[in-house]
């Protein structure tokens, strides 16, 4: 069997395969950033919100930590018009991967958070910061640089778990694989180059993350 087919690959495969690519760019992108600023803000809740606020924000993160992510995603798309609420295959998708996302983002963040010196805290108390200047300026933007490693972590995870999205018709990279392979009979060839998609998407966002780590590094911390 000649599995690798030019012909097939260059006028079948490649134009799928970046049809789909199109579309799971438009999932992670904004669910990537938006997760992010959803797990910042959980996170602040969870350390230094109200005690009300602080149980809101661990059942949410125990909640969407504990429920995977395909279970999440059939209770948007099939689950939810039973209660009168329908969602599109993309917005179903987007939202799954924010609420998923930022649950496991702001774990990393409250861990950031506690790791601030409390010395540092009450510096801040005793040079005039309410508590809410004291949050913004001096513990949330050493705990982000602190958090970035895991959150960039997270965001290799959501480029690959982005791939569930065909389970609720949003038909992006694997998705398309999926119909391709159903057409041709021709598994070998169609998942190998979407493995090496991902692989390319995920080494992209491995390389910009680690230029991030380096330019907001904090001088001293982490390092010998």
């Amino acid at each position: 069997m000649n599995w690798i087919d030019p012909v097939f690959l260059t006028q079948e495969v490649l134009p799928a395969l970046n049809s789909g690519l199109v579309m799971s760019l438009a999932l992670i992108l904004p669910s990537a950033s938006i997760g992010f600023l959803l797990g910042v803000l959980t996170g602040v809740a969870r350390v230094f919100g109200a005690p009300w606020l602080r149980r809101v924000g661990d059942s949410f993160t125990a909640i969407f930590r504990g429920v995977p992510l395909v279970v999440q995603l059939m209770i948007l798309y099939f689950g939810l018009p039973n209660i009168g609420i329908f969602l599109e295959p993309y917005a179903a998708s987007v939202l799954g991967f924010i609420l998923c996302t930022g649950a496991y983002q702001s774990e990393y963040v409250r861990g950031a958070l506690l790791s601030i010196q409390q010395g540092q805290i009450k510096a801040a108390y005793a040079l005039g910061f309410t508590k809410l200047q004291t949050i913004l300026w001096i513990v949330v933007p050493q705990a982000a640089r602190r958090a970035l490693p895991g959150c960039g972590n997270e965001i290799i995870y959501l480029i690959k778990y982005s791939s569930l999205a065909y389970i609720v018709t949003c038909i992006e990279l694997t998705g398309e694989a999926k119909i391709l392979v159903s057409r041709s009979f021709r598994p070998t060839e169609v998942y190998l180059v979407a493995g090496v998609y991902y692989l390319v998407l995920v080494s992209a966002a491995t390389w910009l993350l680690q230029r991030l780590e380096k330019r907001f590094s904090i001088p001293g911390f982490g390092r010998r």
